[in-house]
């Protein structure tokens, strides 16, 4: 019973789905939280701040939805919030249509406080990359996550 029971995991594994990944990147800015949140806490802000993204359209619901059109107008994201706590200037998200290797994408950003007046900015997010396609999900994520927080950062620099 032990053998077949053994077996039967190995088997199981061997097809299970490929684990998620997680993404996490941290920027410090010396800006307070409502300064920080004014700039990326509005659902479609994202286009002032993510350099790829040309268009952002919102659809005025609640929960709302947005599409998310590159610059080159080459590729559109479509993803729709699932949380948002203004009180702790944190929003989450999912993709609902992707041109990226991954599914089950979803995200979090969020603007803490430091005891001197800076903030932190943490984007954290989890995916499953498609089956062989795990080096192309991550460095597309990866380079997303950088663009938008260096651009962040510049700005705060100013």
């Amino acid at each position: 019973m032990a053998t077949r029971a053994a077996t039967l995991a190995l088997v199981l594994l061997g097809t299970a789905p490929a684990f998620a990944a997680t993404i996490s990147r941290s920027l410090e800015v010396k800006a307070p939280v409502a300064d920080v949140w004014s700039v990326i806490g509005p659902f479609c802000a994202i286009k002032n701040w993510l350099p790829p993204v040309g268009q952002c359209i919102e659809d005025g619901k609640a929960p709302p939805t947005r599409i998310l059109v590159t610059k080159d107008g080459k590729a559109a994201f479509v993803e729709a919030q699932t949380a948002r706590n203004d009180a702790e200037h944190s929003y989450s998200y999912k993709f609902l249509a992707s041109p990226l290797p991954v599914s089950n994408y979803t995200a979090t950003i969020k603007v803490t406080a430091k005891t001197d007046g800076s903030s932190v900015i943490t984007w954290s997010g989890s995916y499953r990359p498609d089956e062989g396609k795990e080096k192309a999900a991550d460095e597309a994520l990866n380079g997303v996550y950088e663009a938008g927080l260096a651009e962040i950062r510049t700005r705060f620099s100013k």
